[in-house]
């Protein structure tokens, strides 16, 4: 499958060349076309074609610099930890001229479900106007050599202790987390079983959004795809091997192309609706509205692909055997069992229009985590958005990134703060 799809991309290129040199032809101001109905017309489906066929690489974070308290602060992206299927990024801000006490910490666990962690660029420049914002980058499966090994649920749970450990050790307040979409269950079985283990570093807060903790909640189209097609299915139909010459040939994967047609066909008439509205603004020359266009598409078309053990054990795990609200899950063939939980508070938050994480299945960790005092529990709906909106867009900067901001002030380890330490 893979092979085939990589062969069909490379028939491909000749035509699509053409079809960029179209588009320069009929938007050259000196060529007489450009200026009627029907070069415009040329112009745009050129360009429809070009990008409806070509390669979408890994977006870059654009994130220079942020507001803090109306002053800008510039920005700069580390790498501060690494292993072969994740890099830990930190969003450094330069306060050297502008000395202040530090804010909490926030390590966004960025979903590993085939888009790159860049599409929640939106999220992390919202957060960084009261947080010390630190991001995992899953990296794609393509380009990891197949001597690295697996990768599989364990491991990421795995991961994510780690990185709780290392960022916990010097984090003035305690660390704070955030699971969007589907590391809820993994971050909240990584919590669960450093509770259990009695670790000291545990998280101060978590804060869990729009994530499959308890499926069998309010069902939606993708957990009953799991649950009708069964693993079989899965295992024979959507795995297939790298193909070369990338860094990971012959591992074999769940590919992101797959992915993103699953993504595509849940809304496709309004994917195909907002390219027929960008064909026209093209024509008409609304360069405003087909930039917007251009801008989505360029994030939401960049896919990943998934390490096959990881993906398959994630629909058995999470799916299929719901082994997390049923009590069965294990982690290294330990129990993980969030009744362990005690001292991290627990945020969740759902969309009243989310149609990937149905209403009442991130609330559901509630209900498996009874020993949380009540203080250091809450539970949010927003009301009209989908499942994007509950971590991006107007709503989350005005009503969901607030709340979450005072629920981890609120939960704020009691340490002593330094003067002029970076936020």
């Amino acid at each position: 499958m893979y092979w085939l799809f990589e062969a069909g991309h490379a028939v491909l290129n000749p035509y699509r060349a053409l079809a960029d040199a179209g588009r320069l032809y009929y938007r050259n101001p000196a060529n007489p076309f450009a200026h009627t109905e029907f070069g415009k017309s040329m112009a745009a489906a050129c360009e429809m074609f070009e990008r409806s066929t070509r390669r979408y690489e890994k977006p870059d974070w654009r994130i220079d610099e942020v507001s803090v308290d109306a002053t800008r602060v510039k920005v700069t992206i580390e790498t501060v930890w690494r292993r072969p299927f994740c890099h830990l990024l930190h969003f450094r801000r330069d306060f050297a001229h502008v000395p202040r006490r530090p804010q909490p910490r926030l390590l966004i666990v960025a979903p590993m479900s085939g888009h790159h962690a860049t599409l929640l660029r939106g999220t992390v420049r919202t957060m960084l106007a009261n947080h010390d914002v630190y991001i995992t980058d899953w990296r794609d499966a393509e380009g990891v050599p197949l001597a690295e090994g697996g990768f599989d649920l364990d491991d990421y749970i795995d991961y994510v202790i780690e990185m709780i450990r290392v960022l916990s050790k010097d984090a003035p307040g305690g660390l704070h987390l955030m699971a969007v979409c589907q590391p809820a269950v993994p971050v909240l079985a990584a919590v669960a079983r450093m509770e259990a283990e009695g670790d000291p570093d545990v998280p101060a807060s978590m804060t869990l959004m729009g994530g499959p903790i308890d499926t069998r909640e309010s069902p939606t189209a993708v957990n009953n795809l799991a649950l009708d097609r069964g693993m079989e299915w899965f295992r024979r139909n959507v795995i297939t091997t790298v193909p070369w010459p990338h860094a990971g040939v012959m591992r074999p994967v769940y590919p992101g192309f797959l992915q993103l047609n699953g993504f595509m066909a849940m809304n496709f008439d309004r994917h195909l609706q907002a390219h027929s509205d960008m064909f026209r603004h093209l024509v008409k020359g609304d360069g405003d509205s087909a930039e917007k266009h251009r801008e989505f598409y360029d994030e939401y078309l960049a896919v990943m692909d998934l390490s096959a053990e990881f993906y398959l054990q994630t629909i058995q795990t999470v799916f299929i055997d719901h082994a997390l609200p049923r009590g069965g899950m294990r982690h290294r063939g330990q129990p993980v069992d969030p009744s362990k939980i005690r001292h991290t508070a627990l945020l969740t938050i759902e969309g009243e229009n989310d149609d990937i994480s149905g209403i009442g299945q991130t609330k559901a960790a509630h209900r498996l985590a009874p020993n949380i005092p009540e203080e250091k529990r809450v539970h949010y709906m927003q009301p009209a958005v989908g499942h994007y909106g509950v971590f991006n867009g107007s709503r989350f900067r005005a009503d969901i990134a607030p709340r979450i901001s005072d629920f981890i002030l609120s939960n704020q380890k009691r340490r002593n703060f330094r003067e002029g330490d970076e936020g």
